[in-house]
């Protein structure tokens, strides 16, 4: 039985108000603590140029508890980022190398969505989270099995790794050498050279009528539009953005190196910010393919959310980085 995480890979509530800093981010990778070999860490990523950009939102539609604002010019000296969420052939890759056990491998379960259960996993879902009826905790639900039971990946290696919790995450840019981006960084390089737009792409969510991401198409959670099947789509699916990054907007949740508090705007500076000091919550942006406008509109850029770190869902992965 999994611990009962803030499952909709990202509940709504803050953190407790501790002391700001302005992090040097590279305190954060501790390179081949995982074992194996150790990789060109700039190998495949985008640099993205030392710059000054409006960071944060003031949208009406936001939602306060996140503490998405006010927002503040930033300056970031130059990192690089990767163009994808990791992928599932890049994390077998990793797990080949190192036996490494994510955290739903250890605890036997995680969460799926219930519009993604397979018969043979609706057969071993345990009773649904208290306030969340839409996740299922599933035995046997890990990264090779996203839907549990008789999922695999085989046919899926572009597709994003879900099931991956923080420390996964954190443990898997041990080993490649590389490590998650701030919160900061992750928003710089998802807005990609545009200035203050609500999406990577602009202000308006769709273009002639189609979308432009993979969130949630028709009524959530139980109705969904004829022919929008509910989970990750591949990794690289929909137009990159100014810098060339794919998905910045939906698909899969993506993990940050920064500790989450709805105060992060008030209590960061405004020089390479990051606020790491505990709250046992780490920030977590982009959304997923189950946000949606009448729910959780978290796919905008400027949005933000946290979670437990040892939290992992059918909707979770994550994007590495790299010094500039």
């Amino acid at each position: 039985m999994p611990r009962q995480q803030s499952a909709h890979a990202a509940g709504t509530d803050g953190g407790r108000l501790p002391a700001s800093t302005n992090a040097d981010t590279s305190q954060c990778v501790q390179a081949g603590q995982a074992g194996g070999t150790m990789r060109n860490t700039s190998d495949g990523l985008i640099r993205v140029r030392r710059q000054q950009f409006l960071m944060g939102s003031c949208d009406p539609d936001s939602f306060p508890d996140d503490g998405e604002g006010p927002p503040r010019l930033v300056t970031l000296d130059s990192f690089h980022i990767a163009p994808t969420v990791v992928t599932n052939s890049q994390f077998s890759d990793f797990v080949r190398d190192t036996r490494y056990m994510t955290d739903a491998e250890r605890l036997g379960a995680s969460f799926v969505f219930q519009g993604q259960l397979l018969s043979q996993a609706d057969a071993v879902a345990l009773p649904r989270p208290r306030g969340l009826p839409w996740w299922r905790v599933v035995e046997g639900a890990s990264w090779q099995r996203p839907e549990g039971p008789g999922s695999h990946i085989h046919e899926r290696p572009g597709h994003p790794a879900v099931h991956i919790s923080w420390f996964d995450a954190q443990a898997y840019c041990a080993w490649s050498g590389q490590r998650l981006p701030t919160e900061a960084e992750w928003e710089c390089a998802a807005r990609g050279g545009l200035h203050g737009k609500r999406y990577p792409w602009g202000d308006e969510l769709l273009h002639e009528g189609q979308p432009r991401c993979n969130i949630w198409q028709g009524a959530f959670p139980n109705e969904p539009a004829a022919g929008w099947v509910a989970g990750p789509m591949p990794a690289r699916s929909f137009e990159p953005n100014g810098y060339g990054l794919y998905n910045v907007a939906g698909n899969v949740w993506e993990w940050c190196v920064d500790a989450f508090t709805p105060h992060y705007h008030r209590v960061t500076g405004i020089d390479n910010p990051a606020f790491l000091d505990d709250t046992g919550r780490r920030s977590m942006r982009g959304g997923s393919f189950l946000c949606h406008v009448s729910y959780c509109n978290r796919y905008r850029v400027g949005a933000r959310n946290g979670n437990t770190p040892d939290s992992a869902a059918s909707n979770c992965g994550f994007r590495v980085c790299a010094m500039g």
